[in-house]
């Protein structure tokens, strides 16, 4: 667990302002679609944070922030490969890429998008509801 939540200032040093509005507008997009509880938390070997959506001991996606960069992963298991693998020409080309090249454990497939924008947030919302329904109107 971290000692303290990063703050606005240290958040826009770290990635840079513009990351900063891609991160604050993705946090946003899913808040307002899900209802769940947030964790920080150190980002281990690659990351500087990390900040997790979860609810019932399950996690949605994490948000990631390191030096001038953030990730957003999102991690499916066989079932949710299933379901993106059947639908997945309804996802940008970038996102098939990222989803194929991503690679597989023994508890899923994770999958991590370094967003520079919000080119992408459509499709992000379309794996979050393989993951699970939103549960705010």
């Amino acid at each position: 667990m971290l000692d303290t939540i990063p703050n606005e200032e240290e958040m826009t040093a770290l990635v840079g302002k513009p990351l900063y509005d891609v991160w604050n507008k993705l946090c946003a997009l899913i808040d307002e679609k899900y209802d769940t509880d947030h964790l920080w938390d150190k980002g281990g070997k690659t990351w500087e944070y990390e900040y997790k959506y979860r609810r019932g001991g399950k996690t949605l996606c994490a948000l990631y922030a390191r030096e001038n960069c953030v990730g957003f992963m999102i991690v499916f298991g066989k079932a949710e490969r299933l379901k993106f693998e059947s639908d997945r020409e309804n996802y940008s080309k970038e996102v098939q890429k990222i989803y194929d090249e991503a690679q597989t454990y023994h508890d899923g497939k994770w999958i991590m998008f370094e967003p520079t924008d919000t080119s992408l947030f459509n499709d992000f919302i379309g794996l979050l509801k393989i993951k699970r329904k939103p549960n705010r109107k």
